[in-house]
């Protein structure tokens, strides 16, 4: 399954109800395996994102779906990318013409 990487910034909504963060966290991390997905890791962090959140999905639609639900729900804007595991980045390299 590919590998994503979301960075996720709080809107106001999300700041004012911060103390829920654990509960949205447990919403998407339930909403990511319904999509067929799995939660590698899920950080608060400092800098430049409120939070970031590295997913397995399936495909690409089931990240835009993610990522819709996120975004809709009013508490966070997302910064989405692929990720490649240094093996799998190494492979395409080498068969890049």
């Amino acid at each position: 399954m590919p590998t994503f990487m979301c960075f996720l910034n709080w809107t106001d909504q999300g700041a004012k109800t911060v103390k829920d963060a654990v509960k949205r966290y447990e919403q998407t991390k339930g909403l990511v395996a319904k999509l067929g997905g799995k939660m590698l890791g899920a950080y608060v962090t400092t800098g430049q994102y409120d939070v970031a959140l590295t997913v397995e999905m399936p495909n690409g639609d089931a990240m835009a779906k993610l990522v819709i639900a996120i975004t809709t729900s009013g508490n966070a804007r997302t910064t989405t990318v692929r990720a490649f595991p240094p093996e799998e980045f190494s492979r395409l390299a080498a068969e890049a013409p």
